[in-house]
């Protein structure tokens, strides 16, 4: 499905919008529920990747195929591995097969468990074959991706002696790892983190719980961008909390450099547009903790002809695509200046002209985010959005949502 979308004569635009529960929260409840089967779940995401998960979780086949779901992948490659007398194999689209996963089997295999690579050594697809897990420490490299230690972090509980990780290097999207620690705290698991060596202590049962999850930061982003691109918006969004989880809530600070104001109320946030907001015109910012927005605020970026540098970004080149390249070639077509290298992204604007009729095409390379991040810039200047059904990975009533706040 190609969409093709065309705003510039939204002049301001008002709406409420009820955003499906955290993919992020919801994939490691899952999870979690799996070996505690007392933990009760509300409000759980409806994104595809976290279907794939639950389906998957359920499923007696021996061969489990997540799709493009990273998170499933990662997670589900550590739960097989814990869980003594299975024997499945795990796979992927062929981008998922290309997507590394040696630091986390290499981490398994360390503490015993059994787990082989059928084709290219150290991506999917993988043999796994389930054992019981005794030994207790491992030592894992924290700079490349943090679900490789969430993924550690939801099995160790069921391990016979609990499990000792130490982290090796600067570790990334702190905020995730953070979450994970916090939801095993909610069920009662006990867990230290001291300097780089975090403990979780084993527990066989817990007692009966009931978690809410969170609506989604990260799709929340996509109405910071549309608030900042337009002239006078406010839109409300439900259920958030001001105390989240997720390291992507730092939107309400980060989005301040473009002149959106986040109020909490109840359960809800109203995000407006500062009036008479002086925009700067370069922006410089860190996103390591929250790597999910990067694409969000580089396109808000062009849109506002905001020059900027965006950094903390190693994680974005093994994603659903490399998407640091994805967003070099794609704001490209604007006449933005774009300059990438292993871990940031640098843009100089070239003061688009908006009076255009030029229908610009946006590729999504089987990225949901592509897709949502620039979908805003539709305020600015026409585009057709290709395959703008990938964003049922992450939030499926997006494009519903979207029109029904700016009238498209």
């Amino acid at each position: 499905m190609n969409l093709e979308l065309n705003n510039k004569n939204n002049k301001g635009f008002s709406g409420k919008i009820i955003i499906t529960g955290s993919k992020s929260e919801s994939n490691r409840l899952l999870i979690l529920q799996k070996m505690f089967n007392n933990l009760i779940i509300d409000n759980l995401s409806n994104s595809n990747d976290t279907k794939v998960l639950r389906k998957a979780l359920t499923s007696t086949n021996m061969i489990v195929n997540v799709g493009h779901a990273g998170t499933a992948m990662r997670f589900l490659t550590a739960y097989y591995a814990s869980v003594e007398g299975v024997e499945i194999t795990i796979t992927g689209s062929k981008r998922m097969q290309e997507r590394p996963i040696k630091i986390l089997v290499d981490a398994l295999n360390h503490i015993g468990a059994d787990v082989k690579y059928l084709n290219k050594e150290g991506f999917p697809p993988l043999q796994i074959k389930g054992k019981e897990i005794t030994k207790s420490n491992v030592t894992i490299n924290g700079n490349v991706s943090s679900q490789y230690i969430s993924a550690l972090l939801l099995i160790a509980p069921t391990l016979k002696n609990g499990l000792t990780i130490s982290l090796q290097g600067k570790v990334t999207s702190i905020p995730y790892i953070k979450m994970t620690l916090n939801l095993l705290n909610q069920i009662g698991i006990t867990t230290n983190w001291n300097n780089d060596t975090i403990q979780i202590f084993a527990k066989n049962k817990i007692d009966k719980k009931t978690i809410v999850v969170e609506s989604d930061w990260s799709s929340a982003s996509y109405y910071y961008s549309l608030v900042a691109l337009s002239n006078k918006s406010s839109v409300e969004l439900s259920y958030f909390k001001e105390k989240s989880l997720q390291g992507d809530k730092a939107l309400d600070e980060l989005f301040l450099n473009f002149g959106v104001k986040t109020t909490f109320k109840k359960d809800t946030i109203l995000l407006e547009k500062i009036q008479n907001f002086k925009q700067k015109k370069h922006v410089k910012l860190n996103l390591v903790n929250t790597p999910d927005i990067a694409q969000t605020i580089a396109v808000t970026c062009v849109g506002l002809n905001v020059s900027c540098g965006l950094e903390g970004l190693h994680t974005l080149k093994i994603k659903e695509t490399d998407r640091l390249e994805a967003l070099k070639i794609e704001l490209s077509k604007f006449d933005a200046k774009i300059r990438i290298t292993n871990n940031s992204i640098h843009i100089k604007p070239t003061n688009l002209n908006f009076d255009k009729k030029t229908t610009t095409t946006i590729n999504t390379y089987q990225d949901h985010r592509m897709a949502m991040a620039f979908a805003p810039l539709s305020l600015k200047y026409p585009i057709k959005i290709l395959n703008a059904e990938v964003v049922n990975k992450s939030y499926p009533n997006f494009w519903n949502d979207f029109k029904k706040i700016t009238n498209q």
